[in-house]
């Protein structure tokens, strides 16, 4: 297959799951973000990376962000909101840290792509992410392209940018006051 047929179903792919991303389940975290009084975020591996990526764009928005495993990372209780993103629905760090966050009282967002898990129930909300993860990479129907997480992963990223597009509106954040908050130290 040529690059460019690779790029084009590529896309195609990530367009699929985009268009199924609920406009009702990303409002409600939107909502949950913007009503936090802090933020502690988690993901593993290559999720963790676009979650880490998420961070710095909240943290732009002028909202109380950490990732948690960071050094300065606070802890988490009643008001406060941990975000964790595991694709394939169980991960036992991401079991884990849902577990503690909600036993200190604070609120849960989970994304995945499987919220009929155990892992779910321990949510306040989920946001499903409709992709192949490595939970379904070898079923019938996957994808040609991308391989194991990686249409979860793009899709995060997608996903990531439209929320922060809704949440720049609702908390009234201006690209420069986005751009004042950015770090000067690259």
């Amino acid at each position: 297959m040529a690059d460019g047929a690779l790029y084009q179903t590529a896309l195609a792919e990530l367009g699929d799951v985009t268009a199924r991303i609920t406009a009702a389940e990303t409002a409600a975290a939107c909502a949950l973000i913007a009503d936090a009084g802090q933020l502690v975020l988690y993901g593993c591996g290559r999720e963790g990376l676009l979650v880490r990526g998420f961070a710095m764009r909240l943290h732009h928005l002028g909202l109380r962000v950490a990732m948690q495993g960071d050094m300065a990372c606070p802890p988490v209780g009643p008001g406060d909101l941990f975000i964790a993103s595991a694709g394939p629905g169980e991960l036992s760090t991401v079991t884990a840290l849902m577990q503690v966050a909600r036993g200190a009282g604070a609120d849960v967002l989970f994304l995945t792509a499987e919220p009929a898990t155990p892992t779910a129930r321990l949510a306040t909300q989920v946001l499903t992410i409709p992709a192949q993860t490595m939970a379904r990479d070898t079923a019938p129907g996957a994808s040609t392209v991308l391989p194991m997480g990686s249409i979860y992963e793009g899709a995060l990223f997608v996903l990531f940018e439209i929320m922060v597009l809704r949440l720049r509106e609702r908390l009234g954040a201006t690209p420069e006051a986005m751009r004042a908050r950015h770090t000067n130290l690259e």
